[in-house]
């Protein structure tokens, strides 16, 4: 598989965050899409690293996500951690832009 189109990006207000399923090699992989209030679009694991739950459920700020559980804050560029209770990364995945299509890559892992 390589990139595949999982939004528009008129789905995706600036400072928000989408849980998408992208079909991945092993089987779905469930991504957070996120545009950035100053309209960059990242695609990250939409599950914490921490507490196992939704990313695109917390805050975007700037270029970080914030779980809305435990608040563990990622950057969305690298997929660290910068607050704790999150110690390890969230997985980062290619975004390509076609137009208003969003397209994601999940096969790069």
């Amino acid at each position: 598989m390589s990139a595949q189109e999982v939004c528009r990006l008129a789905d995706l207000a600036p400072g928000s965050a989408l849980r998408i399923e992208v079909d991945g090699p092993s089987g779905p992989v469930e991504v957070a899409v996120v545009r950035t209030a100053s309209g960059a679009v990242h695609a990250v694991s939409d599950i914490c690293s921490h507490g196992q739950v939704s990313l695109s459920d917390g805050d975007v700020e700037g270029e970080t996500i914030e779980c809305w559980l435990h608040g563990s804050t990622f950057d969305l560029r690298t997929g660290a951690p910068l607050a704790l209770p999150a110690t390890r990364p969230v997985p980062v995945y290619p975004v390509t832009l076609d137009g208003e299509r969003v397209l994601v890559d999940v096969d790069v892992l």
